[in-house]
């Protein structure tokens, strides 16, 4: 037998005697493939909108240095993005990931996308931004939006950062129908990244799990504050939530910033994830009482850069 032969032999005997270890983890929780307990609760705590303003970068560079806030995203089409990946390019072991973007929905601070105009023309308003919204007026091609989310990441990329996953602003990509969750999962595949889905959101979506491979993880529960909740309730909204937080792997949505001129100016036609709103988050979130609740409930943290190991060790 000649030595080619052999080695495929040894080869086919070597793996074949291997367990299945994707097989081993079917049945086992996201908490137990991360190696915790069934019944631990297990927090990501995770701040949107990076690179949407300088002050956005400064307030969540202030919370991951806390330890407290251990995750983000960045929005690559953004203007103060060369700021933030240029900060990721110099500290890699951080967990930041693509905060995926379609819209620019200020009214006064704007942005546009990362390819060509003329290539994505239904992703532009008259001006070159990205809409403010969809309506049934405004209907976006999946093409182009695939177009566009490999344009994002590419440039990414470009500049240094090695994201860790990828989400969606404003839900866009999961909550705007099955196709455009599709083109979203094609990108977050080709590009070997994990993408953030809840199991909470497969009832209002009835598509998203259906569409999702067993390779795909899910996580089990999501938290973010709404413009319901009166600012004097803003932490008692927070424990709360920390207090009956369930097990498994849950993210906390969360919007940073410092409430200073420029953020009051490029949010203020609206308070909703504004100047205040941005400030109270990062006030509870950097917080000795955040720090304390952890600890007094036993939740542990963890990054979606843990999670990816799970896909690819």
């Amino acid at each position: 037998m000649n030595r080619s032969r052999i080695c495929a032999v040894l080869l086919f005997f070597f793996t074949s005697a291997l367990p299945d270890v994707r097989a081993q983890d079917a049945g086992k929780t996201l908490a137990e493939k991360l190696g915790f307990p069934r019944d631990a609760r297990l927090l990501i705590v995770h701040a949107d909108d990076v690179g949407m303003t300088h002050s956005v970068n400064a307030a969540t560079i202030k919370a991951l240095d806390t330890g407290l806030v251990n995750s983000a995203s960045i929005m690559v089409p953004c203007p103060w993005f060369p700021e933030i990946a240029d900060y990721a390019k110099s500290h890699p072991a951080l967990d930041f990931g693509l905060h995926l973007t379609l819209t620019s929905e200020r009214v006064y601070y704007r942005w546009g996308p990362v390819a060509s105009r003329d290539k994505v023309p239904s992703l532009v308003d008259e001006n070159g931004y990205f809409h403010h919204d969809w309506t049934a007026t405004k209907k976006v091609s999946p093409q182009e939006v695939e177009l566009e989310l490999r344009a994002q990441i590419d440039r990414a990329y470009a500049m240094g950062i090695h994201p860790t996953h990828l989400d969606s602003h404003q839900y866009r990509l999961i909550s705007s129908g099955k196709e455009l969750f599709e083109a979203f999962l094609r990108v977050a595949h080709a590009y070997k990244l994990p993408f953030f889905v809840t199991r909470d959101w497969f009832k209002e979506q009835p598509y998203l799990e259906p569409s999702l491979t067993p390779a795909d993880i899910v996580l089990d529960h999501t938290v973010t504050i709404a413009p319901a909740v009166p600012p004097e309730k803003w932490a008692e909204f927070y424990r709360i939530a920390l207090k009956n937080l369930q097990p498994g792997v849950t993210e906390f949505v969360i919007h940073l910033a410092f409430a200073d001129d420029e953020i009051k100016a490029a949010t203020r036609e609206r308070d909703t994830w504004g100047a205040a709103w941005r400030q109270r988050d990062f006030d509870f979130f950097t917080s000795p009482e955040f720090r304390q609740l952890l600890q007094e409930q036993n939740i542990k943290l963890v990054t979606w850069r843990e999670l990816a190991r799970i896909v690819h060790p």
